[in-house]
């Protein structure tokens, strides 16, 4: 995530998703293709946790959608909703893989950061959108009752590490978003690590 957002882009990411979501969830692949074609290679890769994030923001800013658009939008939640529900186990089990994977994933950051600060700094912003998307899958997590065994306690310890090489600053991600991301929450997206 950059300081540039485009609704529009968030919106057909979101759709490309929905649209191949069936066919991840019963697949074995953590990190899924938003399908094939020209374009696939700009597409971030399919995850529940990257869908949740895109349809949460859009139902958020969906005042800024023209009427096509907020068609679009409820059609891709439409399609999540019916393979939440149809392939209840497959999508529980995979998002439970994909948050303990994403806080996993983080543990090399933390090894980097007490190497070096500008190494930190620099590769803070990825790190800021796994930690956003495992926040998203929270609710998502709670609500299949999924199986995600240690999560709580990968979350304080990421929490804690995270906090010991951040420090205040200003939102990190696009002003438009901010409206999103309340600080009390999100309140990675409002530190990052000092530059030295």
């Amino acid at each position: 995530m950059s300081t540039n957002y485009d609704i529009a882009r968030d919106l057909r990411e979101a759709a490309a998703m929905a649209e191949g979501l069936d066919r991840y969830v019963r697949g074995t692949e953590l990190y899924g293709s938003t399908g094939g074609g020209f374009f696939a290679s700009s597409m971030p890769s399919l995850t529940v946790g990257a869908l949740v994030m895109r349809l949460r923001r859009l139902h958020a800013l969906s005042d800024q959608l023209d009427a096509r658009q907020r068609d679009q939008l409820e059609a891709a939640q439409k399609e999540f909703d019916r393979v939440q529900k149809e392939w209840n186990v497959h999508f529980s089990g995979k998002i439970a893989k994909e948050a303990l994977s994403r806080l996993d994933a983080m543990r090399t950051f933390f090894s980097e950061c007490s190497k070096s600060n500008a190494t930190c700094a620099q590769n803070y912003a990825p790190e800021a959108l796994r930690r956003t998307i495992v926040e998203e899958l929270r609710p998502v997590i709670e609500a299949n009752q999924a199986p995600a065994e240690g999560l709580a306690e990968k979350l304080r310890s990421t929490d804690a590490n995270l906090r010991a090489v951040v420090q205040p600053d200003q939102f990190i991600w696009s002003p438009l978003l901010q409206p999103v991301y309340p600080q009390a929450v999100y309140w990675w997206l409002y530190q990052r690590p000092p530059q030295s």
